[in-house]
Protein backbone atom coordinates (compact mmCIF):
# COMPACT_ATOMS: atom_id res chain seq x y z
CA UNK A 1 0.00 0.00 0.00
CA UNK A 2 2.83 2.34 1.26
CA UNK A 3 4.27 1.53 -2.57
CA UNK A 4 1.43 2.32 -4.49
CA UNK A 5 1.13 5.60 -2.53
CA UNK A 6 4.65 6.39 -3.15
CA UNK A 7 4.24 6.07 -6.98
CA UNK A 8 1.03 8.11 -6.86
CA UNK A 9 2.28 10.87 -5.08
CA UNK A 10 5.40 10.90 -8.14
CA UNK A 11 2.42 12.37 -10.46
CA UNK A 12 2.26 16.01 -9.60
CA UNK A 13 5.66 16.09 -9.72
CA UNK A 14 5.88 14.67 -13.27
CA UNK A 15 2.77 16.93 -14.07
CA UNK A 16 4.97 19.69 -13.45
CA UNK A 17 7.86 18.67 -15.15
CA UNK A 18 6.50 17.96 -17.91
CA UNK A 19 4.86 21.71 -17.95
CA UNK A 20 7.62 23.01 -16.90
CA UNK A 21 9.91 21.19 -19.55
CA UNK A 22 7.76 22.80 -22.85
CA UNK A 23 8.78 25.84 -21.78
CA UNK A 24 12.52 24.53 -21.40
CA UNK A 25 11.61 22.99 -25.30
CA UNK A 26 10.18 26.14 -26.57
CA UNK A 27 13.41 27.96 -25.28
CA UNK A 28 15.36 24.46 -26.97
CA UNK A 29 13.66 25.11 -30.34
CA UNK A 30 14.41 29.00 -30.56
CA UNK A 31 18.17 28.15 -30.02
CA UNK A 32 18.07 25.38 -33.13
CA UNK A 33 18.34 22.56 -30.91
CA UNK A 34 21.60 24.10 -29.38
CA UNK A 35 23.15 24.04 -32.43
CA UNK A 36 26.38 25.92 -32.18
CA UNK A 37 26.03 26.09 -28.19
CA UNK A 38 23.15 28.89 -29.20
CA UNK A 39 21.21 26.98 -25.51
CA UNK A 40 23.36 26.88 -23.70
CA UNK A 41 24.13 30.21 -24.41
CA UNK A 42 20.41 31.23 -23.59
CA UNK A 43 21.00 29.55 -20.51
CA UNK A 44 23.87 31.62 -19.32
CA UNK A 45 22.35 35.08 -20.46
CA UNK A 46 19.33 34.29 -18.57
CA UNK A 47 19.87 32.58 -15.15
CA UNK A 48 16.77 34.09 -13.23
CA UNK A 49 14.53 32.77 -15.69
CA UNK A 50 16.00 29.16 -15.61
CA UNK A 51 16.81 28.91 -12.05
CA UNK A 52 14.70 31.17 -10.28
CA UNK A 53 11.53 29.39 -10.23
CA UNK A 54 8.78 28.32 -7.49
CA UNK A 55 10.16 24.55 -7.27
CA UNK A 56 13.28 25.77 -6.14
CA UNK A 57 12.30 25.30 -2.80
CA UNK A 58 12.21 22.32 -3.32
CA UNK A 59 15.24 21.53 -0.53
CA UNK A 60 12.68 22.32 2.13
CA UNK A 61 11.05 18.90 1.51
CA UNK A 62 14.45 18.00 3.37
CA UNK A 63 12.20 18.39 6.92
CA UNK A 64 10.13 14.82 5.49
CA UNK A 65 13.12 13.66 7.50
CA UNK A 66 11.02 14.10 10.59
CA UNK A 67 7.88 12.98 9.35
CA UNK A 68 6.16 10.00 8.89
CA UNK A 69 6.10 8.39 5.70
CA UNK A 70 2.49 9.39 4.96
CA UNK A 71 2.88 12.75 6.02
CA UNK A 72 5.92 13.18 3.57
CA UNK A 73 4.28 11.63 0.88
CA UNK A 74 1.42 14.22 1.37
CA UNK A 75 3.47 17.01 1.54
CA UNK A 76 5.18 16.09 -1.57
CA UNK A 77 2.19 16.12 -3.64
CA UNK A 78 0.94 19.23 -2.26
CA UNK A 79 4.23 21.01 -2.80
CA UNK A 80 4.02 19.79 -6.93
CA UNK A 81 0.55 20.30 -7.13
CA UNK A 82 1.25 24.19 -5.98
CA UNK A 83 4.02 24.74 -8.13
CA UNK A 84 2.05 22.98 -11.31
CA UNK A 85 -1.24 25.36 -11.11
CA UNK A 86 1.25 28.15 -9.88
CA UNK A 87 3.91 27.43 -13.21
CA UNK A 88 0.14 26.84 -14.92
CA UNK A 89 -0.92 30.45 -14.41
CA UNK A 90 2.08 32.33 -14.95
CA UNK A 91 2.28 30.38 -19.11
CA UNK A 92 -1.63 31.62 -19.44
CA UNK A 93 -0.27 34.96 -18.83
CA UNK A 94 3.05 35.36 -20.98
CA UNK A 95 2.83 36.74 -24.66
CA UNK A 96 4.88 33.90 -27.01
CA UNK A 97 5.22 35.60 -30.21
CA UNK A 98 6.53 31.98 -32.15
CA UNK A 99 4.73 28.86 -29.96
CA UNK A 100 6.89 25.60 -29.22
CA UNK A 101 6.06 23.59 -32.85
CA UNK A 102 5.38 19.63 -32.07
CA UNK A 103 7.85 18.68 -34.57
CA UNK A 104 8.89 14.59 -34.91
CA UNK A 105 11.83 15.74 -33.52
CA UNK A 106 10.31 17.61 -30.34
CA UNK A 107 8.53 14.23 -29.24
CA UNK A 108 11.19 12.51 -29.34
CA UNK A 109 13.36 14.67 -26.69
CA UNK A 110 9.59 14.77 -25.01
CA UNK A 111 9.98 10.63 -24.92
CA UNK A 112 13.88 10.66 -23.40
CA UNK A 113 12.71 13.06 -20.81
CA UNK A 114 9.53 10.78 -19.72
CA UNK A 115 12.14 7.67 -20.14
CA UNK A 116 14.93 9.68 -17.72
CA UNK A 117 12.03 10.85 -15.21
CA UNK A 118 11.30 7.04 -15.22
CA UNK A 119 14.30 5.55 -15.10
CA UNK A 120 15.28 8.00 -12.32
CA UNK A 121 11.78 7.36 -9.96
CA UNK A 122 12.80 3.30 -10.22
CA UNK A 123 16.11 3.64 -9.42
CA UNK A 124 15.43 5.54 -6.28
CA UNK A 125 12.15 3.47 -5.28
CA UNK A 126 13.72 0.28 -6.03
CA UNK A 127 16.83 0.78 -4.01
CA UNK A 128 15.71 3.86 -1.35
CA UNK A 129 13.60 2.39 1.65
CA UNK A 130 10.46 4.15 2.04
CA UNK A 131 11.84 5.06 5.76
CA UNK A 132 14.03 7.23 3.86
CA UNK A 133 11.45 8.91 1.41
CA UNK A 134 13.08 12.53 1.79
CA UNK A 135 15.89 11.03 0.14
CA UNK A 136 13.78 10.06 -3.05
CA UNK A 137 11.96 13.30 -3.03
CA UNK A 138 15.26 15.55 -2.97
CA UNK A 139 16.47 13.95 -5.43
CA UNK A 140 13.82 13.98 -7.79
CA UNK A 141 13.20 17.76 -6.84
CA UNK A 142 16.73 18.53 -8.09
CA UNK A 143 16.30 16.41 -11.22
CA UNK A 144 12.98 18.58 -11.79
CA UNK A 145 14.38 22.29 -10.87
CA UNK A 146 16.85 21.21 -13.28
CA UNK A 147 14.31 20.64 -16.30
CA UNK A 148 16.46 23.15 -18.57
CA UNK A 149 19.50 20.81 -17.88
CA UNK A 150 17.92 17.65 -18.35
CA UNK A 151 16.15 18.93 -21.73
CA UNK A 152 19.67 19.62 -22.72
CA UNK A 153 20.58 15.99 -21.89
CA UNK A 154 17.89 14.36 -23.72
CA UNK A 155 18.53 16.74 -26.65
CA UNK A 156 22.35 15.47 -26.41
CA UNK A 157 21.23 11.80 -26.22
CA UNK A 158 19.16 11.74 -28.97
CA UNK A 159 22.10 13.30 -31.27
CA UNK A 160 22.97 10.19 -32.68
CA UNK A 161 19.03 9.21 -33.50
CA UNK A 162 18.33 12.63 -34.99
CA UNK A 163 22.03 12.14 -37.31
CA UNK A 164 20.38 8.81 -38.52
CA UNK A 165 16.83 10.41 -39.75
CA UNK A 166 18.35 13.63 -40.71
CA UNK A 167 20.93 11.42 -43.37
CA UNK A 168 17.89 9.32 -44.30
CA UNK A 169 16.02 12.68 -45.20
CA UNK A 170 19.13 14.42 -46.81
CA UNK A 171 19.25 10.82 -49.09
CA UNK A 172 15.49 10.88 -49.97
CA UNK A 173 15.69 14.46 -50.89
CA UNK A 174 19.02 14.21 -52.98
CA UNK A 175 17.69 11.30 -54.91
CA UNK A 176 14.80 13.16 -55.98
CA UNK A 177 16.28 15.95 -57.14
CA UNK A 178 18.47 13.65 -58.47
CA UNK A 179 15.60 12.37 -60.85
CA UNK A 180 14.50 15.96 -62.03
CA UNK A 181 16.84 16.30 -65.06
CA UNK A 182 14.62 19.16 -66.12
CA UNK A 183 15.27 21.42 -62.97
CA UNK A 184 17.18 23.87 -62.41
CA UNK A 185 17.70 25.53 -58.62
CA UNK A 186 19.03 28.80 -57.69
CA UNK A 187 20.09 29.71 -54.33
CA UNK A 188 19.71 33.63 -52.61
CA UNK A 189 21.89 34.48 -49.59
CA UNK A 190 22.91 37.50 -48.46
CA UNK A 191 22.94 38.88 -44.46
CA UNK A 192 19.59 40.84 -45.08
CA UNK A 193 16.58 40.60 -47.68
CA UNK A 194 16.92 36.83 -48.07
CA UNK A 195 13.12 36.32 -47.57
CA UNK A 196 11.80 39.06 -49.63
CA UNK A 197 14.65 38.67 -52.68
CA UNK A 198 12.80 35.30 -52.81
CA UNK A 199 9.42 35.87 -52.83
CA UNK A 200 9.70 39.12 -55.05
CA UNK A 201 11.65 36.53 -57.35
CA UNK A 202 9.00 34.07 -57.32
CA UNK A 203 6.10 35.80 -58.31
CA UNK A 204 8.45 37.12 -61.41
CA UNK A 205 9.84 34.49 -62.68
CA UNK A 206 5.95 32.90 -62.54
CA UNK A 207 4.91 35.00 -65.44
CA UNK A 208 6.30 32.40 -67.75
CA UNK A 209 7.70 29.25 -65.90
CA UNK A 210 6.60 27.02 -62.79
CA UNK A 211 8.28 28.00 -59.86
CA UNK A 212 8.67 26.14 -55.95
CA UNK A 213 10.06 28.52 -53.86
CA UNK A 214 11.04 27.45 -49.93
CA UNK A 215 8.46 28.75 -47.91
CA UNK A 216 9.03 31.24 -44.79
CA UNK A 217 12.06 31.48 -43.93
CA UNK A 218 12.88 27.52 -44.44
CA UNK A 219 16.34 28.46 -45.12
CA UNK A 220 18.51 25.45 -43.40
CA UNK A 221 19.05 21.95 -44.32
CA UNK A 222 16.16 20.90 -42.45
CA UNK A 223 14.11 23.49 -44.20
CA UNK A 224 15.36 22.36 -47.90
CA UNK A 225 15.11 19.05 -46.73
CA UNK A 226 11.37 19.14 -45.94
CA UNK A 227 10.54 21.69 -49.14
CA UNK A 228 12.24 19.01 -51.40
CA UNK A 229 10.66 16.09 -50.08
CA UNK A 230 6.69 17.19 -49.43
CA UNK A 231 6.58 19.80 -52.16
CA UNK A 232 8.81 19.76 -55.44
CA UNK A 233 6.90 18.07 -58.06
CA UNK A 234 7.89 16.95 -61.38
CA UNK A 235 6.14 19.65 -63.27
CA UNK A 236 8.78 22.50 -61.78
CA UNK A 237 10.94 24.22 -63.43
CA UNK A 238 12.85 26.27 -61.04
CA UNK A 239 13.54 25.77 -57.44
CA UNK A 240 14.19 29.17 -55.42
CA UNK A 241 16.73 27.75 -52.71
CA UNK A 242 16.92 30.38 -49.54
CA UNK A 243 19.98 29.66 -47.46
CA UNK A 244 20.86 31.40 -44.38
CA UNK A 245 24.15 30.31 -41.99
CA UNK A 246 25.35 31.44 -38.77
CA UNK A 247 29.06 30.74 -40.13
CA UNK A 248 31.63 30.13 -42.45
CA UNK A 249 31.30 26.49 -44.63
CA UNK A 250 27.12 26.66 -43.82
CA UNK A 251 26.26 28.05 -47.40
CA UNK A 252 28.77 25.60 -49.09
CA UNK A 253 27.24 23.02 -47.44
CA UNK A 254 23.58 24.16 -48.50
CA UNK A 255 25.13 23.84 -51.83
CA UNK A 256 27.20 20.91 -52.05
CA UNK A 257 23.46 20.01 -51.44
CA UNK A 258 21.20 21.39 -53.80
CA UNK A 259 23.71 22.10 -56.29
CA UNK A 260 22.37 25.79 -57.20
CA UNK A 261 22.54 26.85 -60.83
CA UNK A 262 22.41 30.48 -60.29
CA UNK A 263 22.68 32.59 -57.53
CA UNK A 264 21.98 35.88 -55.59
CA UNK A 265 23.51 37.86 -53.04
CA UNK A 266 20.88 40.67 -51.35
CA UNK A 267 23.65 42.52 -49.28
CA UNK A 268 26.54 41.84 -47.15
CA UNK A 269 25.66 42.85 -43.82
CA UNK A 270 26.77 42.55 -40.11
CA UNK A 271 24.02 40.49 -39.15
CA UNK A 272 25.17 37.61 -37.21
CA UNK A 273 28.80 38.92 -36.30
CA UNK A 274 28.71 37.62 -33.26
CA UNK A 275 29.00 33.85 -34.55
CA UNK A 276 30.32 34.80 -37.99
CA UNK A 277 33.13 36.50 -35.90
CA UNK A 278 34.59 39.25 -38.24
CA UNK A 279 33.05 40.43 -41.27
CA UNK A 280 35.76 39.30 -43.65
CA UNK A 281 34.13 35.43 -42.21
CA UNK A 282 30.56 37.03 -43.08
CA UNK A 283 31.57 38.50 -46.85
CA UNK A 284 33.33 34.80 -47.41
CA UNK A 285 30.81 32.88 -45.88
CA UNK A 286 28.46 35.35 -48.47
CA UNK A 287 30.21 33.99 -51.27
CA UNK A 288 29.98 30.34 -50.36
CA UNK A 289 27.00 30.94 -53.04
CA UNK A 290 28.48 32.53 -56.00
CA UNK A 291 31.59 30.18 -55.58
CA UNK A 292 29.64 26.91 -56.01
CA UNK A 293 28.16 27.79 -59.25
CA UNK A 294 29.05 25.60 -61.73
CA UNK A 295 30.84 27.43 -64.97
CA UNK A 296 27.79 27.70 -66.99
CA UNK A 297 26.02 29.58 -63.88
CA UNK A 298 25.34 32.90 -63.33
CA UNK A 299 25.31 35.10 -60.04
CA UNK A 300 23.75 38.35 -59.70
CA UNK A 301 25.81 40.82 -57.28
CA UNK A 302 25.01 44.44 -56.41
CA UNK A 303 27.57 46.98 -57.88
CA UNK A 304 26.53 49.41 -54.84
CA UNK A 305 27.51 47.14 -52.32
CA UNK A 306 31.43 47.94 -51.79
CA UNK A 307 31.77 44.21 -49.86
CA UNK A 308 31.02 42.49 -53.29
CA UNK A 309 32.79 44.98 -55.69
CA UNK A 310 36.00 44.13 -53.46
CA UNK A 311 35.94 40.82 -53.15
CA UNK A 312 38.06 38.58 -55.54
CA UNK A 313 35.77 35.44 -56.86
CA UNK A 314 37.22 32.55 -56.93
CA UNK A 315 35.45 30.76 -59.74
CA UNK A 316 34.93 31.88 -63.62
CA UNK A 317 30.61 31.52 -63.62
CA UNK A 318 28.61 34.14 -66.01
CA UNK A 319 27.96 37.88 -63.49
CA UNK A 320 25.54 40.36 -63.88
CA UNK A 321 25.79 43.48 -61.74
CA UNK A 322 22.69 45.18 -60.21
CA UNK A 323 22.89 48.72 -59.13
CA UNK A 324 21.09 52.33 -58.53
CA UNK A 325 23.84 54.42 -57.63
CA UNK A 326 27.32 52.89 -59.70
CA UNK A 327 27.60 51.79 -63.35
CA UNK A 328 25.64 47.99 -63.73
CA UNK A 329 24.11 45.44 -66.24
CA UNK A 330 20.94 45.87 -64.74
CA UNK A 331 20.43 49.47 -63.00
CA UNK A 332 17.64 51.45 -61.81
CA UNK A 333 17.19 55.18 -61.76
CA UNK A 334 14.24 57.70 -61.58
CA UNK A 335 13.19 56.47 -58.27
CA UNK A 336 9.92 57.89 -57.04
CA UNK A 337 8.10 56.69 -53.40
CA UNK A 338 4.83 57.79 -52.06
CA UNK A 339 2.94 56.20 -49.19
CA UNK A 340 1.29 53.75 -51.81
CA UNK A 341 3.92 52.31 -53.45
CA UNK A 342 7.24 53.19 -55.52
CA UNK A 343 7.98 53.46 -59.71
CA UNK A 344 11.26 53.62 -61.07
CA UNK A 345 13.16 53.31 -64.56
CA UNK A 346 15.50 50.15 -65.33
CA UNK A 347 17.99 50.30 -68.15
CA UNK A 348 19.72 47.12 -69.48
CA UNK A 349 23.55 46.91 -71.05
CA UNK A 350 23.23 47.77 -74.40
CA UNK A 351 19.77 48.31 -74.61
CA UNK A 352 19.07 52.10 -74.55
CA UNK A 353 15.82 51.78 -73.77
CA UNK A 354 14.03 52.95 -70.21
CA UNK A 355 11.23 51.03 -68.90
CA UNK A 356 9.32 51.55 -66.59
CA UNK A 357 8.33 49.29 -63.51
CA UNK A 358 5.82 50.15 -60.76
CA UNK A 359 5.03 48.16 -57.49
CA UNK A 360 3.24 48.15 -54.57
CA UNK A 361 6.42 47.03 -52.38
CA UNK A 362 7.70 50.29 -49.80
CA UNK A 363 11.55 50.87 -49.30
CA UNK A 364 14.97 51.13 -51.85
CA UNK A 365 15.95 47.55 -50.45
CA UNK A 366 13.08 46.02 -52.84
CA UNK A 367 14.42 48.08 -55.66
CA UNK A 368 17.46 46.50 -55.24
CA UNK A 369 15.66 42.88 -54.85
CA UNK A 370 13.01 43.68 -57.68
CA UNK A 371 16.34 44.58 -59.78
CA UNK A 372 17.79 41.34 -59.05
CA UNK A 373 14.41 39.24 -60.37
CA UNK A 374 14.27 41.96 -63.62
CA UNK A 375 17.94 40.97 -64.14
CA UNK A 376 17.51 36.94 -63.63
CA UNK A 377 14.10 36.86 -65.39
CA UNK A 378 15.18 38.45 -68.36
CA UNK A 379 18.63 36.01 -68.61
CA UNK A 380 15.99 33.43 -68.51
CA UNK A 381 14.09 35.05 -71.44
CA UNK A 382 11.34 36.31 -70.11
CA UNK A 383 10.50 39.26 -71.79
CA UNK A 384 10.48 43.00 -70.49
CA UNK A 385 6.41 43.64 -70.91
CA UNK A 386 6.29 40.33 -69.02
CA UNK A 387 8.75 41.38 -66.46
CA UNK A 388 6.85 45.00 -66.09
CA UNK A 389 3.95 42.77 -65.62
CA UNK A 390 5.09 40.43 -63.56
CA UNK A 391 7.30 43.14 -61.07
CA UNK A 392 3.45 45.02 -60.96
CA UNK A 393 1.44 41.67 -60.00
CA UNK A 394 4.42 41.16 -56.56
CA UNK A 395 2.65 40.67 -53.80
CA UNK A 396 3.05 42.41 -50.71
CA UNK A 397 5.80 40.56 -48.56
CA UNK A 398 4.19 39.87 -44.70
CA UNK A 399 6.08 41.48 -41.94
CA UNK A 400 8.79 43.43 -44.06
CA UNK A 401 7.50 47.17 -44.93
CA UNK A 402 3.94 45.41 -45.22
CA UNK A 403 1.24 48.28 -45.33
CA UNK A 404 -2.00 47.08 -42.89
CA UNK A 405 -4.65 48.73 -40.84
CA UNK A 406 -5.06 48.37 -37.18
CA UNK A 407 -8.65 49.38 -36.40
CA UNK A 408 -8.41 53.50 -37.61
CA UNK A 409 -4.28 52.81 -37.50
CA UNK A 410 -1.98 52.80 -40.21
CA UNK A 411 0.60 49.48 -39.44
CA UNK A 412 3.71 50.03 -41.40
CA UNK A 413 4.92 46.22 -40.65
CA UNK A 414 8.62 45.84 -40.78
CA UNK A 415 8.70 43.35 -37.82
CA UNK A 416 10.32 40.04 -39.26
CA UNK A 417 14.14 41.31 -38.47
CA UNK A 418 15.46 44.42 -38.32
CA UNK A 419 19.25 45.68 -39.59
CA UNK A 420 21.10 48.25 -39.93
CA UNK A 421 20.56 48.84 -43.14
CA UNK A 422 16.50 47.93 -42.92
CA UNK A 423 15.67 50.04 -39.94
CA UNK A 424 17.14 53.31 -41.73
CA UNK A 425 15.12 52.43 -45.16
CA UNK A 426 12.02 51.73 -42.76
CA UNK A 427 12.57 54.99 -40.97
CA UNK A 428 12.64 56.86 -44.62
CA UNK A 429 9.03 54.93 -45.34
CA UNK A 430 7.73 56.04 -42.55
CA UNK A 431 9.10 60.00 -43.25
CA UNK A 432 6.90 59.77 -46.46
CA UNK A 433 3.41 59.61 -44.27
CA UNK A 434 1.09 61.88 -44.41
CA UNK A 435 -0.40 62.73 -40.61
CA UNK A 436 1.33 61.83 -37.10
CA UNK A 437 4.14 58.99 -37.03
CA UNK A 438 4.87 56.66 -33.96
CA UNK A 439 7.93 53.60 -33.84
CA UNK A 440 7.45 50.69 -31.94
CA UNK A 441 10.85 48.68 -31.64
CA UNK A 442 12.69 46.26 -29.59
CA UNK A 443 15.98 47.45 -30.97
CA UNK A 444 18.17 45.10 -33.03
CA UNK A 445 19.89 42.07 -32.35
CA UNK A 446 22.64 39.87 -32.93
CA UNK A 447 25.09 42.76 -34.52
CA UNK A 448 28.50 41.92 -32.15
CA UNK A 449 30.25 44.49 -30.63
CA UNK A 450 29.09 47.17 -33.11
CA UNK A 451 25.58 46.63 -31.75
CA UNK A 452 25.35 49.14 -28.76
CA UNK A 453 27.06 51.93 -31.33
CA UNK A 454 24.35 50.88 -34.33
CA UNK A 455 21.36 50.60 -32.16
CA UNK A 456 22.05 54.57 -30.95
CA UNK A 457 22.85 55.51 -34.26
CA UNK A 458 18.76 54.14 -34.90
CA UNK A 459 17.84 56.07 -32.16
CA UNK A 460 19.42 59.12 -34.01
CA UNK A 461 17.32 58.30 -37.18
CA UNK A 462 14.11 57.98 -34.62
CA UNK A 463 14.84 61.32 -33.40
CA UNK A 464 14.65 63.10 -36.42
CA UNK A 465 11.14 60.87 -37.96
CA UNK A 466 8.91 60.09 -35.33
CA UNK A 467 6.93 62.19 -33.15
CA UNK A 468 5.96 59.41 -30.42
CA UNK A 469 8.84 56.35 -29.69
CA UNK A 470 7.50 53.03 -27.92
CA UNK A 471 10.33 51.03 -26.77
CA UNK A 472 9.80 47.47 -26.23
CA UNK A 473 12.62 46.05 -22.85
CA UNK A 474 14.37 48.66 -21.10
CA UNK A 475 17.23 47.14 -21.11
CA UNK A 476 17.63 45.97 -24.74
CA UNK A 477 16.68 49.42 -26.06
CA UNK A 478 19.27 51.34 -23.76
CA UNK A 479 21.32 52.50 -26.43
CA UNK A 480 18.19 53.22 -28.49
CA UNK A 481 17.13 55.92 -25.56
CA UNK A 482 20.66 57.30 -25.61
CA UNK A 483 20.95 57.89 -28.93
CA UNK A 484 16.98 59.80 -28.71
CA UNK A 485 18.73 61.62 -25.98
CA UNK A 486 22.05 62.42 -27.90
CA UNK A 487 19.49 64.49 -30.37
CA UNK A 488 17.63 65.89 -27.52
CA UNK A 489 14.50 64.12 -28.14
CA UNK A 490 11.29 65.22 -25.53
CA UNK A 491 11.42 62.22 -22.77
CA UNK A 492 7.63 62.39 -23.09
CA UNK A 493 7.35 61.43 -26.12
CA UNK A 494 9.20 58.39 -25.11
CA UNK A 495 7.22 54.90 -23.49
CA UNK A 496 9.41 52.35 -22.38
CA UNK A 497 7.27 48.82 -22.05
CA UNK A 498 7.99 45.46 -21.24
CA UNK A 499 4.77 43.92 -23.08
CA UNK A 500 4.54 44.55 -27.21
CA UNK A 501 0.93 43.74 -26.36
CA UNK A 502 0.84 47.06 -24.60
CA UNK A 503 1.81 48.74 -27.07
CA UNK A 504 -1.28 48.39 -29.40
CA UNK A 505 -3.31 49.87 -26.67
CA UNK A 506 -0.76 52.88 -26.63
CA UNK A 507 -0.65 53.37 -30.31
CA UNK A 508 -4.64 54.28 -29.61
CA UNK A 509 -4.33 56.55 -27.00
CA UNK A 510 -1.60 58.49 -28.93
CA UNK A 511 -3.08 58.65 -32.24
CA UNK A 512 -4.20 62.58 -32.73
CA UNK A 513 -6.92 63.76 -34.95
CA UNK A 514 -4.76 63.48 -38.01
CA UNK A 515 -3.84 60.06 -39.99
CA UNK A 516 -1.64 58.00 -37.79
CA UNK A 517 1.20 55.63 -38.98
CA UNK A 518 2.99 53.60 -36.98
CA UNK A 519 6.35 51.48 -37.92
CA UNK A 520 6.46 48.01 -36.35
CA UNK A 521 10.35 47.50 -36.52
CA UNK A 522 11.36 44.04 -35.20
CA UNK A 523 9.90 41.81 -33.02
CA UNK A 524 12.34 40.09 -31.51
CA UNK A 525 11.78 36.12 -30.77
CA UNK A 526 10.73 34.99 -27.38
CA UNK A 527 14.57 34.14 -26.29
CA UNK A 528 14.73 38.14 -25.99
CA UNK A 529 11.52 38.50 -24.01
CA UNK A 530 12.43 40.61 -20.78
CA UNK A 531 10.09 39.32 -18.60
Amino acid sequence: MELLLELLSLVPCFMYFMLKSSSALHMLQQNWYNDGNRYIGWILKNINKVFVEVDLFFVVLGITIFLEPKFSIILFEIFYAVCFFMYKNKKEKEQVKKPLVYTKRVKRIILTEILLYALLSYILISFINVANIYIIYLILGLFVYLTYIVVLLANTINIPIEKMVGKYYMRKAKNKLASMSNLDVIGITGSYGKTSSKNILNDILNVRYDVLATPKNFNTPNGLMITINNYLDKFTNLFIAEMGAFKEGEIKELCDFVHPKYGILTKIGTAHMDSFGSQENIQKGKFELIESLPSDGVGILNADDPLQVSYELKNKCHIIWIGIDNDADVKASNIKMTYQGMSFDVTFKGDKTKYKFETKLLGVPNVYNILAGIALGSYLGISKEELIRGVKKVKSIEHRLELKKYLDINIIDDAYNSNPVGSKMALDVLNLMPGKKIIVTPGMIELGKEEYKLNMEFGRHIAEVCDEVILVGEEQTKAIYDGLMDKKYNKEKIYIINDVKIAFNLMRELKGKEETYCLLENDLPDIFNER
